[in-house]
């Protein structure tokens, strides 16, 4: 006897699992917002991200560039300062050499001024004039020779133009002045210089001749 009919022995169990459900895949209108949403999320997440990478490695270029800025200043700087105490050690030995022969200087200066100061030309008398006068003519060519030694010497002393010229003029090395550029004062003592020794003499003649008279 046949059995009873059963429908689903037609049905294709197999097929039927695998047909997609269009109902249940489809994207709706919220999916697809959705999505949208989270794509923008994630642009603005990776634009955030990316903006974060740029301040980093805009930070490591500026760290970068101190570093390099550090160690060629750090070089430079090193040399410099290497080369300026070698030029400032030098410059302080030879301006300790030039202080040390500014204050000798200085006290032989004033050693001679003192003793051409000290030259009292109105007290001369007729007796000792030769003999002051080659004295204070010694005393002042010894100055002057001090000062010439010094001048060559000492480089604050190249200032000094105007005395310097004056020196250099009255030095014996200088063109002898002509008697046209001596003072009055100066021809009267040349020329008592000269003359005196006449004069006495015929100061004793006249008067042994007024004592010879007086006897007549």
């Amino acid at each position: 006897m046949a059995g009873e009919y059963d429908a689903t022995e037609f049905i294709d169990t197999d097929f039927t699992a695998s047909k997609p459900s269009f109902a249940a895949n489809a994207p709706t209108r919220d999916d697809v917002d959705r999505k949208v949403v989270e794509a923008q999320q994630k642009l603005v997440e990776l634009k955030r991200a990316q903006e974060e990478l740029e301040r980093e490695r805009s930070g490591l270029e500026e760290l970068r560039r101190r570093q390099s800025e550090f160690q060629t200043g750090r070089q430079e700087i090193i040399q410099s300062l290497t080369r300026g105490l070698g030029l400032l050690e030098k410059a302080e030995s030879a301006a300790r050499r030039d202080a040390d022969q500014m204050v000798k200087t200085v006290n032989d200066f004033q050693e001679a001024l003192a003793r051409v100061q000290a030259i009292r030309d109105e007290t001369w008398t007729k007796e000792n004039f030769q003999v002051e006068l080659t004295r204070a003519l010694t005393t002042i060519e010894n100055a002057r020779m001090e000062w010439k030694s010094a001048y060559g010497k000492l480089p604050a002393l190249k200032g000094e133009s105007q005395v310097a010229a004056a020196v250099e003029k009255n030095s014996p090395a200088a063109a002898t002045p002509s008697l046209t550029e001596l003072s009055f004062g100066q021809l009267c003592k040349i020329g008592l210089a000269l003359t005196w020794p006449l004069l006495l003499v015929a100061i004793a003649a006249l008067g042994i001749f007024i004592a010879i008279l007086a006897r007549k």
